[in-house]
């Protein structure tokens, strides 16, 4: 029989403690989780079963490091790769039309925005449905599967010879990619308790990042490089070989990435059930049916709170769109050709550097509010003092730190949400989606706040984007107040759906 975590002591559960003729119903198939006053402490704890023996989930024990650890090597090797293509196929758009695609496909100033805008409402339609589809499939393969289907249509993209293939690609594109994004959204929340979650959205944004900077290498590398090789333009074979990138690495996470803590098949039994365990101390809803699609989605749209994140990230959201005009923004301070694609690189490495910092002070101090507001002021202010200031070196730096404090925020407001809305689950997932879906809105109407005829100062573009940056900071204030005054409750009666259960039963057989 398998030994009790060390520090583990034994508690009186809510339901009937285990007893012999219990131990094939708890032993090798079956892992039973549940809810109990423990006698000693005098709080709720989480009881798990592992072969028949009861033990007590230990927060910070040397197994559930372990198992953290193994977790993070497998879930950041797999989403952090693939959300940095996924930025790489979303922004290099920017990166090609500095490269020569503007001058090939002849795009005037409009329609460049309107190839960015139409990837957006395509982006949108499937948020939802995808959330309450990966709810019940495995996401070890519906999220790198799509992945692949975006790869090779980001490849095709190479193919465009007009104004109107490009167009017509990106929103193909946007429709393809929606599901994913929200998609390891919910499923991070799944995975990492709420103080540890504020790091993980920040590794995960990281990426986002990182494709930035990368991009600008590979952008200036790529174009210069490669033009006329075998008759095909520079930034024509950008998107062929950023595509084919993305293709190879999806079909390579379909064996590490991880399912639920109920299935994953590279976790012992003991790991599922610790893994599950840990979740549940924190009251997030577990991987199990208890809502229908169209029950769920009224009540994640009945909740105020859904409003609250949504406006909150739709700020933020608005003002990250300055990031698919950053090549230009640099190209316009006096760079030209490699120099204005290399100079991307610094304003991406602050802003890593910056998000990194505020998230882990976040989840140290287990605190949200202040962590979205900080940060948006800061960009805020460097936005609007960008607007009066006409040197170059100090225009330079505040978009380092504008676009910093923007990319510090985001995380922090993913983060934030699923630790109030946590339970149901499947409320979770629709409200995951829905601000995600909504945010992105704002990317729509921010895809013209920076118009060639107002270079080089961009003037609308900054003094927007400062106002994006306020408005986030003090919803995020708000929040604070809002949602101490009001905790989060669920009616499960009123909207018919099975009420959380204190067990979690992990079946070893059907998850094989």
């Amino acid at each position: 029989m398998t030994r009790r975590s060390p520090g583990a002591t034994m508690s009186h559960p809510t339901h009937s403690a285990t007893t012999p003729a219990d131990a094939d119903k708890f032993g090798a198939t079956v892992t039973h989780i549940e809810h109990g006053a423990a006698v000693e402490a005098g709080k709720d704890d989480v009881l798990y079963y592992v072969e028949g023996e009861r033990r007590v989930y230990v927060p910070g024990s040397p197994e559930e490091r372990a198992l953290v650890r193994k977790i993070d090597l497998h879930m950041f090797t797999c989403v952090s790769v693939l959300y940095l293509l996924n930025y790489l196929d979303r922004q290099n758009v920017g990166n090609a039309k500095v490269g020569g695609m503007a001058a090939d496909l002849k795009l005037s100033s409009s329609d460049y925005s309107i190839a960015l805008l139409v990837f957006f409402p395509a982006y949108l339609l499937g948020e939802i449905p995808s959330n309450l589809i990966l709810a019940r499939v495995r996401p070890s393969l519906y999220l790198p599967g799509i992945t692949l289907v975006w790869g090779l249509i980001a490849t095709m993209m190479s193919q465009v010879k007009t104004k109107e293939d490009l167009v017509g690609i990106r929103f193909l594109l946007g429709f393809v990619e929606s599901g994913f994004f929200c998609g390891v959204l919910f499923l991070l929340s799944s995975w990492y308790r709420k103080a540890e979650l504020a790091k993980r959205m920040a590794y995960f944004y990281s990426a986002a990042i990182l494709s930035g900077a990368f991009g600008g290498l590979l952008a200036g590398g790529v174009i210069t490089g490669l033009e006329g090789k075998m008759g095909i333009r520079g930034w024509r074979w950008l998107f062929i070989i950023e595509g084919s990138l993305t293709m190879f690495f999806s079909i390579i996470a379909m064996f590490i990435l991880p399912d639920w803590p109920v299935n994953t098949k590279w976790l012992s039994h003991e790991e599922k059930a610790l893994a599950a365990a840990r979740i549940k101390a924190d009251h997030v809803g577990t991987v199990q049916q208890k809502m229908s699609p169209w029950r769920a989605t009224l009540s994640a749209l009945a909740d105020w709170r859904t409003y609250l994140f949504t406006f909150m990230y739709m700020m933020v959201v608005g003002a990250g769109t300055i990031t698919y005009f950053v090549p230009t923004l640099t190209a316009n301070l006096g760079w030209t050709g490699n120099k204005a694609q290399f100079m991307t690189v610094p304003v991406y490495a602050v802003t890593l550097v910056l998000e990194l910092l505020v998230a882990y002070s976040s989840d140290r101090f287990k605190e949200r509010p202040l962590h979205v507001a900080a940060p948006a002021c800061l960009a805020g202010l460097m936005y609007a003092l960008s607007i009066g200031i006409k040197n170059h070196t100090a225009q330079y730096v505040f978009l380092c730190f504008g676009l910093g404090g923007t990319w510090t925020a985001l995380p922090i407001v993913l983060a934030w949400a699923p630790n109030v809305i946590t339970y149901p689950n499947e409320k979770r997932a629709v409200a995951q989606a829905f601000v995600n879906m909504i945010a992105n809105l704002s990317s729509i109407y921010g895809a013209y706040l920076w118009p060639a005829d107002d270079a080089p100062r961009y003037v609308m573009g900054l003094a927007t984007t400062s106002a994006f940056c306020f408005a986030c900071a003090i919803s995020a204030l708000v929040g604070k107040y809002l949602t101490a005054r009001y905790p989060y409750t669920f009616d499960f009666e009123k909207w018919g759906a099975e009420a959380e259960s204190d067990e979690v039963v992990i079946n070893e057989k059907a998850s094989a």
